[in-house]
């Protein structure tokens, strides 16, 4: 519960702390090519907001290291000599992330051409997203262990490169990035449209608005052609996960995906939304592929069925958005009104809030779908743990901080932009067009 809980809160931050430099980015490239201050200024109050949550996700994320050891000591201590690399790789470029990130901020205005300064940008950049390629790695570890041989309950002929390049590499990478680039634009247009249902018509926010609606519609795109990867991989690698998520039992063809619904006391999806032969296809590109059942496994090395509700809610929020932003991006290229319209833009304010709801419930099917193990194959979360008694003090304790520090962020950026609003910098610099 406390992993769970630690977890379910970084992701939040780090997905922010991945996503949010490539916005920056964007924002300023724009800004340099059109020669258009507003675009400067979102770099510039992005990069703001953007240190307050890279200080919060720093503490979280030496939680989680932390509980590693704490929480999982028999775990670390089979696997930790194969995946102490990525670990400190993961550290290392944190610690790359934070030196340009803290030079860039600091020679804001020593700069006369903004060029030279958005080359600093590049560094935070990959170092945020190599971040989340070396901690990724670990997960994929987890699920699809390699680089080793193991024998009497010792692993031998430890290869880390190997370890860390694993089967599920790839597509966990990739889906992990690309959604941190579509949630974190997706948090910025929410947080635009919100100044603009509250009564604020500058265009600075109708330009923010655009630009991260654009580029969100991107990568949710990018990630929904992704996760048909990521469905073939499971098919290949981890079948009684797929066959969880989707509530398929027996073993056949042309198998359908199965959407939303309740499962009987026979295991009969009802008042479900059944594709048919979708199944086969997102597990092996063909309609009469055959798609591993949930049956042909042993009882109790099966996931929890729940993670079906995960998937449906990750992949219905996902599409959900891709609709959205295609038809706010449409029509404001064919001047529809209604996309400028209150109700709308409240539905572009809600895309931010289930964006990362969606995130959640994609890390909450990946961690609870690789159950009964913590090393798929080898090692139970059960034979993993600790038997501490004193986990449920250390709960309520992290709970604690994570409450201060959730409502901490939200106080900070709240007072650091309020008190600092686009009319005033605006106008300091000579501009505040409207």
């Amino acid at each position: 519960m406390l992993t769970l809980l630690t977890l379910s809160f970084h992701i939040i931050y780090a997905t922010v702390g991945v996503g949010i430099p490539l916005l920056i980015m964007i924002a300023q490239w724009v800004g340099i090519k059109k020669n258009d201050e507003h675009y400067i200024l979102m770099a510039r109050r992005w990069a703001r907001g953007f240190v307050v949550t890279v200080a919060v996700g720093v503490v979280t994320g030496t939680a989680i290291g932390l509980q590693l050891s704490l929480l999982w000591p028999n775990f670390m201590e089979l696997a930790g000599n194969v995946i102490a690399l990525p670990l400190f790789m993961e550290v290392f470029a944190f610690f790359f992330e934070a030196i340009f990130l803290g030079i860039y901020l600091y020679t804001w205005d020593r700069f006369e051409d903004q060029r030279k300064h958005l080359m600093l940008l590049i560094p935070v950049a990959i170092g945020a997203a190599m971040s989340a390629f070396f901690i990724t790695t670990v997960n994929g570890f987890m699920n699809a262990p390699q680089g080793f041989d193991f024998a009497n309950g010792a692993f031998t002929n430890v290869n880390p490169i190997y370890a860390m390049f694993n089967a599920a590499t790839p597509t966990k990478v990739s889906h992990v990035v690309v959604t941190a680039f579509m949630t974190s634009a997706f948090i910025l247009a929410s947080i635009a449209s919100f100044r603009l249902v509250r009564g604020s018509n500058h265009i600075y926010y109708k330009k923010a608005l655009y630009l991260t609606m654009k580029v969100g519609l991107v990568f949710a795109i990018a990630a929904a052609l992704i996760g048909d990867f990521s469905g073939k991989y499971l098919a290949e690698y981890q079948p009684e996960k797929l066959a969880a998520a989707e509530w398929h039992f027996e073993t056949e063809g042309y198998a359908p995906l199965v959407l939303f619904g309740v499962l009987d006391e026979d295991n009969e999806a009802q008042y479900a939304i059944k594709i048919p032969y979708a199944l086969s296809i997102l597990g092996h590109g063909s309609p009469s592929a055959e798609i591993i059942g949930l049956n042909d496994f042993p009882e109790d090395e099966t996931p929890p069925l729940f993670i079906h509700y995960l998937f449906d809610l990750m992949v219905t929020i996902g599409m959900g958005m891709v609709a959205l932003a295609l038809v706010y991006w449409i029509g404001v290229k064919r001047g529809w009104a209604f996309v400028s319209t209150k109700p709308f833009r409240w539905l572009l304010v809600l895309g931010g809030p289930l964006s990362i709801l969606a995130i959640e419930a994609g890390w909450w099917m990946a961690e609870f779908g690789r159950q009964p193990w913590i090393l798929r194959g080898i090692m139970l979360t059960s034979e993993a743990a600790t038997s501490s008694e004193h986990v449920d003090l250390m709960l309520i304790l992290f709970a604690g901080l994570y409450f201060i520090l959730g409502v901490g962020t939200v106080v900070i950026l709240r007072r650091m932009f309020r008190n600092n609003p686009v009319e005033k910098e605006l106008s300091e610099q000579g501009g505040g067009e409207t």
